[in-house]
């Protein structure tokens, strides 16, 4: 277990000194979101075309206009709006935003957005998927660029307490290493949501004996295993 990643999670400060935890969203999710997009661009244009075939040279010059418009600027707008995200990005539930988690900037918007022409070589976005591939907080070059992070956006829910868990001692020998990932775990129960508090047990769910097993249930013996290696006994 020593050699397993609990997280992908990004911590960073903001200019007033407040710590904030953010979780970037790897290439699929992003894909999908970039494909529904795709799919409104591809609807706005062909209802634009058909208009513009009622207006003859007119309509032709419309249809290019809009058409360059909404290829460079479609992302920047929603990206500056009230919801710092794109429909796509927003059925998926991911938001972009500054390294320090706060809101884009103008600046940063355009810079990664201008940068998509060097992230689609050498062919269908090659360049983007090599860089997020290999960088654990999933950065095209665009947003090394920009100094920007496209992160799940953090979503209401019950939070896990552990004054009600009793103690449990660990189903195996656990090196410092892995009592100090667990009692980090444990540590940050109640800044997560009960969803990734489940998915993160699941990984250290040996420590329990629940090798293999996940759900509310083992994450409330994870945390009992993290009470007992602080002494709660």
């Amino acid at each position: 277990m020593a050699g397993e990643v609990l997280d992908t999670g990004v911590s960073t400060e903001t200019p007033e000194g407040i710590l904030i935890e953010l979780r970037p969203a790897g290439l699929t999710p992003r894909l999908y979101a970039f494909l529904i997009d795709q799919f409104i661009r591809l609807c706005i244009l062909m209802a634009i075309g058909t208009v513009a075939t009622f207006m003859e040279g007119v309509g032709m010059g419309l249809y290019l206009i809009i058409a360059f418009l909404l290829e460079w600027f479609y992302p920047v707008l929603f990206e500056l709006s009230r919801w710092g995200t794109t429909p796509g990005k927003r059925a998926l539930k991911l938001k972009v935003v500054m390294d320090t988690g706060l809101p884009i900037t103008p600046a940063a918007s355009f810079t990664r957005n201008l940068l998509r022409v060097v992230d689609f070589l050498p062919l269908l976005y090659g360049f983007a998927a090599i860089s997020m591939l290999t960088r654990s907080d999933f950065k095209r070059l665009g947003d090394i660029a920009a100094a920007t992070l496209v992160v799940y956006q953090p979503q209401p829910s019950s939070k896990i307490t552990l004054e009600s868990i009793a103690p449990l001692a660990p189903a195996m020998a656990l090196s410092p290493r892995d009592q100090a990932a667990i009692i980090a775990l444990a540590a940050r129960a109640s800044r997560l949501t009960a969803d990734r508090m489940d998915e993160l047990a699941a990984i250290a769910a040996p420590v329990s004996g629940d090798a293999g097993r996940s759900g509310p249930e083992v994450t409330r013996r994870v945390l009992a295993v993290a009470q007992w290696l602080l002494g709660r006994r």
